[in-house]
């Protein structure tokens, strides 16, 4: 069952992860920390923004955040921002990316198993 609440903890964690990730993709434009660790970082994110306001099985929170990570990465395969003639914007290639990485999905696994493993260990879920 899901019900809206919110949780300042998560929401804290949420603008906190977010900043870092501001500062990665302001000051960094290659390396490990900018591909692999910026990967890591936003299903982290994604999952915490949600833990915000929303109260429910972090199980079903997690694969769900996993499937929409995946879901966009498979997208760069097919070149989805080509189909949607969106290539040249700025903001849209940000948001959905622009490459697709087999490394990327790895780094959203692990990233998802990280947050789920925290949270499960941190908050009693209750449902």
């Amino acid at each position: 069952m899901m019900t809206f609440k919110l949780h300042k903890t998560y929401l804290v964690l949420t603008l906190l992860i977010l900043l870092v990730e501001i500062c990665i993709a302001a000051f960094l434009s290659e390396g490990f920390i900018r591909h692999t660790f910026g990967d890591f970082l936003v299903v982290i994110l994604i999952f915490c923004g949600i833990r915000s306001f929303i109260e429910a099985n972090p199980v079903y929170i997690a694969i769900g955040v996993l499937a929409f990570a995946f879901v966009v990465e498979f997208s760069q395969l097919y070149n989805l921002l080509d189909h949607l003639q969106l290539r040249h914007h700025k903001v849209a290639t940000i948001i959905l990316g622009s490459t697709f990485h087999t490394s990327d999905l790895i780094a959203y696994t692990f990233g998802t198993l990280t947050i789920l493993a925290i949270d499960l260990k941190t908050t009693p879920w209750k449902p």
